[in-house]
């Protein structure tokens, strides 16, 4: 074979394996064990298949850049991929001094749950407003937010696993 084409099947072989392994982490780390478990085989099959392909021929610097070079770009597209996979959920805060209970209405309004607790900040009373929904719906979390309150201060935790409540529309499963 081609020592340049060789170098650039392990190189893709690379990319796919370390973008599983990406993806697999994230879901793992969701509680998704036999998705995990699954996506764990393939990756050691293509890593093991790549390696094998490198070491029986180490001196083709082609292999062993292609092998370096997979593993630096499947990082990345495994990061990219998992964000655009969304997977998991996320918990919105938001803290407002005078806007929490109109934040909480439009979250309601909007099929989202919301819990709403009054708090002390550094200047007096908040308002403390959470949501837990699918990590693909916070942008529309913020908007919603936003629309009510712009200086509302809002954080964004990843959630582990959710396991009863109202998780708004089309968030199920």
């Amino acid at each position: 074979m081609d020592p340049i084409l060789g170098g650039l099947l392990i190189f893709a072989a690379r990319v796919v394996s370390v973008s599983m392994g990406t993806v697999r982490s994230m879901v793992a780390i969701r509680g998704q064990k036999y998705l995990a478990t699954a996506i764990g085989f393939f990756e050691t099959l293509i890593f093991i298949l790549a390696i094998s392909n490198v070491l029986q021929n180490v001196g083709n610097i082609w292999n062993v850049l292609g092998y370096c070079g997979g593993f630096a770009a499947g990082t990345l597209v495994g990061l990219i991929l998992e964000e655009k996979l969304a997977l998991g959920y996320m918990t919105v805060q938001a803290i407002s001094q005078t806007n929490g209970v109109a934040i909480a209405s439009v979250l309601r309004d909007a099929g989202y749950g919301a819990t709403e607790v009054i708090g002390k900040g550094l200047t007096g009373s908040v308002y403390v407003v959470t949501t837990v929904v699918k990590r693909r719906k916070v942008s529309d979390i913020v908007a919603l937010v936003n629309k009510v309150d712009e200086h509302a201060f809002v954080t964004v935790d990843n959630t582990g696993r959710v396991l009863r409540g109202h998780l708004g529309p089309s968030q199920k499963g």
